[in-house]
């Protein structure tokens, strides 16, 4: 398996080459962002987790992340979700069992419901939240999409957060006090406004410091990317009722000519991306800005170990509550996690 660039799996050889001491390892942490599953060949269940939460953090909780996982392989379409949402339930309970650390792996969850059935979505997510054992928080709504064919497009239509059979089911979440996790790319910004504008009352959450694109069409274009993001993500910010996701951005860029022969530490991750950190955190202030590992997606280019040491390298100067919101407060808030701090 190559060991340096974009893998489908990761190479746990690879990332065992370099160790981190733990920086402040009592901070407490919950990981607001990551994914359970078996694909390509490659298993990350709770085994797997477990051994990245008992690499030295103080991890005391996680939320998982939709991600197509064990689904329903027969029945009506729009109920297939439904299997991974009794997944993770499984895996939550798992966890509980003390089995395998002290975490409480897959508190909470935020799952895959088809959007575009509008108002009729209501039962389907009353289902959702049975099947989880009151764990679902959410939904996530992955409508990243642009004109540019060189840029990997994750929804098949522009414009599907806006969409009007969206939008009532939206309206639905909003008024069952459900959460929507937003993933889409940096010149869509403008969307994840128009929504926070349309419900003031719905708990939105960025993902992914709102995706900038830095290849295809934008591929040596990082500073005018980095402007029209910064202002995109200053406009988004003044919406109370949208939180966001630090993570999950590129370490070593296609031209790095470094040694790729160990993987990067917390260093070279924190430079890597501090500037875009740093501009979320100002913009959102750290009530409303969390820091995410997006494993195991993350773990094909750093360890969990190194995730979370470059997050609290980027925010040694915070105060020590600042530092309770950007690791664990905000993440509470958004996700309604009780009893963790």
């Amino acid at each position: 398996m190559a060991a340096n660039t974009g893998q489908s799996a990761p190479d746990d050889h690879w990332l065992g080459l370099l160790q981190e001491d733990i920086l402040e390892p009592d901070l407490p942490i919950i990981d607001p962002h990551h994914h359970l599953w078996l694909r390509n060949g490659y298993t990350y269940l709770m085994p797997e987790l477990a051994a990245d939460l008992a690499s030295g953090h103080n991890i005391v909780a996680t939320v998982f992340a939709e991600c197509h996982s064990m689904y329903r392989r027969d029945g009506v379409k729009a109920l297939r979700s439904l299997g991974e949402t009794e997944f993770v339930r499984g895996q939550a309970a798992m966890s509980a069992s003390g089995a395998f650390g002290s975490t409480r792996a897959c508190e909470v969850m935020f799952g895959n419901v088809d959007l575009t059935l509008g108002g009729a979505v209501e039962p389907l997510l009353e289902q959702h939240l049975e099947a989880s054992g009151g764990r679902f928080r959410g939904v996530r709504l992955s409508s990243g999409w642009h004109l540019d064919d060189k840029v990997g497009n994750v929804a098949a239509q522009a414009h599907l957060l806006i969409d009007p059979r969206v939008k009532d089911a939206i309206a639905v979440l909003s008024r069952l006090g459900m959460s929507l996790d937003c993933w889409l790319y940096h010149p869509q910004l403008s969307e994840v406004a128009q929504i926070a504008d349309a419900y003031p009352d719905l708990m939105i959450i960025l993902n992914h410091v709102g995706t900038p694109i830095l290849g295809g069409p934008y591929r040596g274009k990082a500073d005018e990317v980095f402007k029209e993001w910064k202002a995109s993500i200053g406009d988004v910010s003044k919406r109370d009722n949208v939180f966001i996701k630090l993570g999950a951005l590129p370490i070593r860029m296609p031209g790095y000519v470094g040694d790729r022969s160990l993987p990067p530490g917390s260093e070279e991750v924190a430079t890597a991306w501090r500037p875009w950190l740093e501009t979320c955190i100002e913009a959102f202030g750290p009530a409303r800005s969390m820091y995410e590992s997006n494993f195991p997606v993350q773990k094909r280019w750093c360890s969990y170990q190194v995730c979370w040491n470059a997050f609290k390298r980027i925010s040694a100067g915070a105060s020590a509550t600042e530092k309770t919101d950007l690791f664990a407060g905000a993440a509470a808030r958004a996700y309604r996690i009780e009893n963790v701090l």
